[in-house]
């Protein structure tokens, strides 16, 4: 008998709802996790309406208004302010392309609009942990970083994937002497083919913002956000693990893994609770950001290396 498997994220088609009614409720999106149709990224930056959301995730909270979501951003690349995001906009999102290189197949340079030509994008609803212990949800447009491994097809001896993030004239930030600049971040191979694991090029049904990574992100809801690089430009495959940047300034307090565990603090902070934008509710941490059932399985034979920090 031919069984049908489900993934973690996927619903029954007779649970999905109508697109007349979705379309009809978008004004209330706001104030609820809905599924709906938004428009979402395209090659060149325009828009659509046709983009499936994915629901099956249950971010289990509200979303997070889209006005807190864009204004309150780190991004030490232009500055260490929350306010980031006007200064942030001074940066171009095209033309843009991406190094792969490495250990894979066909070392290339892939224009962005290119790249989007050979994806087919989804909507994500995905909770978000900063390390600092704030928290929102919001919906991401993109694609599974799974299908970026398909692309890229490197060698069965890469173990890691490891994202560089650019650095541009309009970045004032990058001038601090204390900042080992380019922004660095890397993942093993099999936490890259998990299927939460995203690249994303939109957000709000919208072109991804400056403040936010665009035009090309990762995210990873699991892990602490400063795992989720911003405006990757640079993708490479190896069998060492990266030496990240957080985890370059300070060993003790950013490691490699950072996979968020409200039983382990931070050396100057706990992280038993998060903050959610907007609201300043206090809520607790969840293990995993609340995403164990899809990502535990990872680290089951990891269990004596430092997963929390």
């Amino acid at each position: 008998m031919h069984m049908i498997r489900r993934r973690a994220w996927e619903i029954p088609e007779r649970l999905v709802t109508p697109e007349h009614l979705v379309v009809k409720r978008r004004s209330l999106l706001a104030g609820a996790a809905a599924m709906t149709i938004l428009p979402s990224l395209l090659p060149g930056g325009a828009a659509r309406a046709d983009v499936p959301v994915n629901q099956a995730f249950q971010p289990g909270r509200p979303l997070t208004e889209e006005k807190y979501a864009t204004t309150y951003n780190n991004y030490y690349e232009f500055n260490d302010s929350k306010s980031v995001w006007q200064e942030a906009q001074a940066l171009k999102q095209r033309p843009w392309s991406i190094k792969l290189d490495g250990m894979m197949a066909k070392p290339r340079t892939i224009d962005i609009d290119d790249l989007l030509k050979q994806v087919s994008l989804e909507e994500r609803i995905y909770r978000h942990r900063c390390v600092e212990a704030w928290a929102m949800t919001v919906p991401w447009t993109g694609f599974p970083l799974s299908r970026l491994l398909k692309i890229a097809e490197p060698l069965g001896s890469a173990k890691y994937i490891v994202f560089q993030t650019a650095q541009d004239k309009v970045m004032s930030g990058l001038s601090a002497p204390f900042y080992p600049f380019p922004y660095i971040e890397g993942v093993t191979i099999d936490e890259a083919a998990n299927d939460l694991a995203f690249i994303s090029t939109g957000l709000y049904g919208k072109p991804m913002p400056p403040q936010n990574g665009g035009p090309i992100r990762l995210t990873l809801p699991w892990k602490y956000g400063f795992k989720s690089a911003k405006a990757i430009v640079k993708i490479s495959f190896t069998d060492k693990q990266p030496d990240t940047f957080w985890e370059a300034i300070a060993p003790s307090e950013y490691g490699f893994w950072a996979n968020v565990n409200p039983a382990v603090s931070h050396p100057r902070w706990s992280q038993a609770t998060e903050r959610l934008l907007g609201s300043d509710e206090r809520v607790p941490t969840q293990l995993f950001n609340g995403y164990a059932p899809q990502v535990a399985g990872l680290y089951s034979d990891r269990k004596n290396e430092k997963l929390f920090m």
